[in-house]
């Protein structure tokens, strides 16, 4: 057989072999530049980023591809998308880097202002959990990466702790403390940090007996956002650009950021409550059987967030209200937060240390209140 027909076959054969997997290729944004490839069992390759639902979580991090180069630099991959929140759970002064991603071909959906968006299966939801200036090389420590993965039966939890070297993190659901010593704004701190077990995660993303997220509601990510290629957008549209947001009101409902001074006090500690208390102190909450709604919305009526109202147990010490007006020492909700004993501390889980910036805040609400209890 000449050379030529050698040639004519090897081609031919190649192309019908190219044929027979059109029905596992999926094109990114509608082009062929960067197509996702699924196979049989539902794993999804984007080139850089895999997924196979069925096997997941993995044992290692580096194992989804979400972050390119240098694994401890957090750079997304293409199609793993960085966001941020208007305001953020404190867990003893960490710092957060939040991402999302979604196959190809799937959106969430915009229910309400203070309501999470409904995720598609697939989606999964990363979060980063580090401190800088860890001493004594002042250096960044990255601690653990949780994760929320969205499949058929609901969501599911994943974490992954880092070796000291930040080279890889290994998935672990026992749970585990960190000693961390590092310096911020200029003073030395130290916390035996805690990476929670399954049992702490679902004690807190949960409503009745389902796991949920706790932060992604249009009320928080309705702001501008500054992404690594320097562009600054408003995080829903982009959400929307990048396919993962079908689409959203024109007005929303938003949070005050606490921090803003210029902001009304109240508005200030309701924007707070709802993302670090509301979780638990809401209907099918872990503290559902508390007297106090602390969602944005509920935390309006002055009776929802504590003010007047008798706490449901005695602690002592002349706590009378859960918040009454005036008064610091006689108010249980800033009893609570200013104390890192275990037995009555809130929140309950997730925080060691006293958050010194909220308790002047909630300090100054209080003492600015002039209602009369009966």
């Amino acid at each position: 057989m000449s050379k030529y027909y050698l040639t004519l076959l090897t081609f031919l054969f190649a192309l019908l072999l190219s044929c027979g997997n059109d029905d596992n290729y999926i094109p990114v944004n509608e082009t062929d530049d960067d197509p996702i490839m699924t196979d049989d069992q539902g794993t999804v390759d984007d080139m850089n980023v895999t997924v196979d639902l069925t096997a997941v979580p993995f044992t290692s991090l580096s194992e989804y591809g979400f972050f390119d180069g240098n694994l401890a630099d957090l750079i997304p991959n293409q199609g793993v998308l960085e966001y941020s929140l208007i305001n953020k759970l404190f867990s003893d002064y960490s710092i957060k880097k939040r991402f999302i991603w979604m196959p190809e071909g799937v959106t969430s959906t915009y229910d309400s202002d203070n309501k999470l968006l409904i995720f598609p299966i697939g989606t999964i939801i990363v979060k980063n959990f580090f401190y800088d200036n860890v001493l004594p090389a002042n250096s960044r420590r990255i601690l653990e990466t949780r994760m929320l993965i969205r499949t058929a039966d609901g969501w599911e939890f994943a974490n992954y702790v880092w070796n000291e070297a930040q080279t890889e993190a290994t998935l672990d659901l026992d749970g585990s403390n960190v000693d961390i010593m590092w310096e911020l704004n200029g003073e030395t701190r130290s916390v035996n940090y805690r990476i929670p077990n399954i049992a702490e995660c679902q004690t807190c993303h949960k409503t009745g007996d389902t796991s949920i997220p706790i932060g992604p509601k249009p009320q928080n990510l309705n702001k501008s956002f500054t992404y690594s290629d320097g562009t600054t957008e408003n995080q829903l549209q982009k959400w929307l650009d990048a396919g993962y947001l079908q689409s959203f009101p024109n007005s929303i409902n938003t949070l005050v950021d606490w921090e803003d001074t210029s902001a009304p006090i109240k508005d200030r500690v309701r924007s707070y409550a709802e993302v670090n208390c509301a979780h638990c102190h809401i209907d099918e909450g872990h503290c559902s059987y508390r007297p106090i709604r602390l969602d944005y919305a509920s935390s309006i009526l002055d009776e929802n967030i504590g003010i007047c109202v008798e706490p449901d147990e005695d602690l002592g010490g002349g706590l009378s209200h859960i918040i009454k007006p005036g008064n610091i020492g006689r108010s249980t909700l800033f009893f609570r937060l200013n104390t890192t004993a275990e037995e009555v501390r809130m929140p309950l889980l997730g925080r060691t240390l006293i958050h010194d910036e909220a308790i002047t805040l909630i300090e100054e609400f209080i003492n600015q209140l002039e209602t009369e209890c009966e």
